[in-house]
């Protein structure tokens, strides 16, 4: 393969990194058109946070497409209203309550749910939490609670179902960001960090299944009304009245409702789509961001009335 770059100082030229198996990507086997509908009558989704908010909405929006789904979160009630939801739209669907930061807990997950689906061709890595607050206030144990949950779950869980979604003729994995995988405010240094960790993370896993059956499609979502900022966590000793004001303003931008929200993404995945940004407000501040990528905080700031 030709070099890229040129030696200076003593380097070595770089090249390419060789595909999977050490090819290039997509060697060696019939290359798929990616661009072409996934459908997903008759697939098999999984839906990590599927008891509440885009989790519980896209897997009502999936199951009236005609998908059998697999519901995945640590919440038991609400897990069991998503289920009667699904299955009042027709669909199959099988319940899986699981606490996502236990990772040992992954690999039988996979087994359970292959015992019960026989297969999967679309897999949802939806569950998120957050965390307020300055970096020199957070606890680093909250931090690395935060980083388990929205990052680290996202790659065991497609680590486990990768042996899976290959063998489908057509499968998808859909990871979700955030618009905090685009842009990094002050106060969201761990939720900022996990979400540009799950778009590297996509995007490299992206290029390296090019030209197989299965993609990879990317969703930043802007302002969703979820309960995201109602359970997120808090540096410790922050005094309660602060903890509450500073939620309600968040809770300002968080307008978009969680069925708009996934009807954008399930035509995203029907497209196939590798990007979806969800919301006006997220495809606003992705061209700010665009146009400014190193100073595009105070002006996006200054908007939104958040300058100090």
């Amino acid at each position: 393969m030709r070099d890229l770059g040129q030696e200076r100082h003593g380097r070595t030229p770089w090249t390419l990194p060789a595909g999977p198996l050490g090819s290039a990507p997509g060697r060696g086997r019939r290359r798929r058109d990616l661009a072409q509908a996934f459908a997903l009558r008759g697939a098999v989704g999984l839906v990590t946070g599927a008891a509440s908010g885009i989790g519980a909405a896209l897997s009502v929006a999936l199951a009236r497409r005609g998908c059998d789904l697999a519901l995945v979160d640590r919440d038991a009630e609400g897990l069991r209203a998503t289920e009667e939801a699904v299955a009042a739209s027709g669909a199959r669907a099988s319940r899986h309550v699981l606490d996502l930061t236990d990772g040992e807990a992954i690999p039988a997950l996979r087994d359970a749910v292959e015992a019960r689906h026989g297969r999967l061709s679309l897999l949802v890595n939806n569950a998120g939490v957050a965390l307020g607050g300055r970096f020199a206030e957070t606890d680093l144990a909250d931090f690395e609670w935060l980083m388990d949950v929205n990052f680290r779950a996202t790659v065991r869980m497609t680590h486990a179902f990768l042996p899976l979604l290959m063998r489908e003729a057509e499968a998808q994995i859909v990871n979700m960001s955030s618009l905090y995988g685009l842009i990094a405010p002050p106060g969201q240094t761990a939720y900022a960090a996990s979400k540009f960790a799950v778009r590297g993370f996509s995007e490299a896993l992206r290029h390296e299944l090019a030209g197989s059956a299965l993609g990879v499609t990317l969703v930043h979502p802007g302002g969703v009304a979820t309960n995201i900022a109602r359970s997120a966590r808090h540096p410790k000793g922050l005094d309660a009245a602060a903890v509450e004001a500073g939620r309600a303003a968040f809770e300002r931008f968080l307008r978009l409702s969680p069925e708009a929200a996934a009807a954008e993404i399930l035509r995203g995945i029907e497209r196939r789509a590798p990007r979806i940004i969800v919301g006006t407000d997220a495809r606003r501040v992705a061209l700010i961001q665009r146009l400014m990528p190193v100073g595009y905080w105070r002006l996006i700031a200054r908007l939104s009335g958040m300058e100090r």
